[in-house]
């Protein structure tokens, strides 16, 4: 049995199992670090787990050369920067663990299980509290000199749109300018009370299709999947695909974007990608550990 978890800024959710067919969750308010992490050790006490994954808020350290590797860094959220994630599950649990932030485990579960199954390149978008991305290029989720940033691209301030921004960093990129809470700063409400018809809506559509364009040049993924609270909205995924249509300009001549946004842009199929992701970093976990204990 393998374990996983998607540590989010505002939940914990815990599972275990073997994929979607068997999996048994539990979750917890995200509060101090050590209040967190006493629910989540309790949790997974009641099992015999081989394994375990996290797929983690972030910013996180993935590279296994860094005294820091592990630990959480440079996230706003009180009590938890700094704090060693990765070697406290471990400690507790002494079982094999990988770490990898949320984003990638959500694109990893929905290629083994969801709507990007069988595809070798693909990304996963949420939209929500925050705005963050992972991409599966060749089959292989994308690590580079730190993990991609993809709620933080920037592109054209729409001249009709005089909100400045919310992020602290760079005020209107794309998490400053499409997420959730900009969306409620903007227009005085939270995005699941704006009528379908509201002037927030196409708005919003060009600046998720400008960060899809930014990508899909980029990247040349054969799939994008946009979860996350904001894209609760049934209506936004028809405005996104037309205003990405008209920014691509008919550049990229390629089927499943001439006669397939449909598919191209869509929604995860999966009630818990990143815990179903953190499995798969489980399994990748275990992997190692066996053959680390053969070479012993």
């Amino acid at each position: 049995m393998l374990g996983g978890i998607e540590a989010g800024g505002t939940k914990f959710v815990c599972g275990v199992g073997s994929g979607p067919s068997d999996l048994e969750t539990a979750q917890f308010p995200t509060t101090s670090p050590g209040e967190t992490i006493d629910k989540v050790i309790g949790f997974f006490r009641r099992y015999s787990v081989s394994a375990l994954g996290i797929a983690s808020f972030g910013p996180v350290d993935l590279d296994p050369s860094s005294p820091s590797y592990g630990h959480i860094t440079s996230t706003p959220k009180p009590e938890w920067g700094g704090f060693d994630l990765l070697g406290e599950v471990k400690r507790a649990l002494r079982v094999p663990a990988r770490l990898d932030t949320d984003v990638n485990g959500a694109i990893l579960g929905e290629a083994r299980w969801g709507a990007a199954r069988g595809l070798q390149d693909a990304v996963y978008i949420t939209i929500g509290t925050g705005i963050g991305g992972g991409a599966l290029v060749g089959g292989r989720v994308v690590h580079g000199l730190v993990h991609p940033e993809m709620g933080h691209l920037r592109f054209p301030h729409d001249v009709r749109d005089s909100f400045p921004g919310i992020c602290p960093y760079h005020g209107d990129c794309f998490e400053g300018l499409a997420s959730g809470p900009a969306l409620e700063q903007r227009w005085g409400k939270p995005a699941r009370e704006l009528p379908a018809d509201h002037p927030a809506w196409p708005l919003e559509a060009r600046y998720i299709a400008l960060g899809l364009a930014n990508l899909a040049f980029a990247l040349s993924p054969r799939r994008f999947l946009l979860g996350g609270g904001v894209m609760q909205q049934p209506h936004l995924f028809a405005m996104i695909r037309e205003e990405f249509a008209r920014i691509l300009a008919g550049y990229v001549r390629h089927r499943d974007i001439l006669d397939g946004l449909d598919e191209y842009i869509q929604r995860p199929q999966l009630d818990y990608p990143g815990v179903l992701g953190a499995l798969v970093l489980a399994e990748h976990a275990a992997d190692i550990g066996s053959a680390q204990g053969s070479h012993a």
